[in-house]
């Protein structure tokens, strides 16, 4: 197996395997290949913040992929270029599944966010992945909290306006 940052060149096989990832999702009316432009586009526009990682087998097909966020933290006195990263979109063909390669592309994401001052590395999983994440040394937390837009509060009033 074969674990590297995915290219441009890429963007095809990826289309592919996210299309896969969503099989029991309404993918809406778009051909893969049309989703493939899109994702080309919308990859490009966010190169700087969206990294990909592949695994191959012997062959140069892509059976697997885990990108990575990168997030710009607010700036504190002497820490100008913080920095968080949220693990995203793991995905391994079910026929490839149970060989170690989402850990490893795991690792890979989060190391290579790391290396790049990431302070946090976060991921949001199913159930049945959270023991595969522990085994990789991600934690819950009580401090990382969520909350879902129909739970959304209403919004504050504006500090312009009055109330009779």
């Amino acid at each position: 197996m074969r674990i590297s940052q995915a290219n441009a060149d890429d963007v095809a096989d990826l289309a592919r395997l996210l299309w896969l990832d969503t099989r029991n999702d309404e993918p809406g009316q778009l051909s893969i290949d049309a989703f493939a432009v899109e994702l080309a586009e919308w990859w490009a526009a966010r190169q700087d913040s969206h990294l990909a990682f592949v695994a191959r087998l012997l062959r140069p097909e892509i059976v697997g992929m885990a990108w990575v966020a990168l997030v710009p933290r607010v700036p504190r006195p002497g820490a100008t270029s913080r920095l968080s990263a949220d693990i995203q979109s793991v995905f391994v063909k079910p026929s490839q599944r149970g060989r170690g390669i989402g850990s490893a592309l795991v690792e890979a994401a989060s190391q290579h966010a790391t290396h790049l001052g990431a302070l946090h590395v976060t991921v949001r999983s199913g159930r049945k992945a959270v023991p595969v994440y522990e085994r990789l040394g991600f934690e819950s937390s009580r401090q990382l909290l969520q909350r879902s837009p129909d739970q959304a509060a209403s919004p504050a009033p504006d500090s312009n306006s009055r109330t009779q």
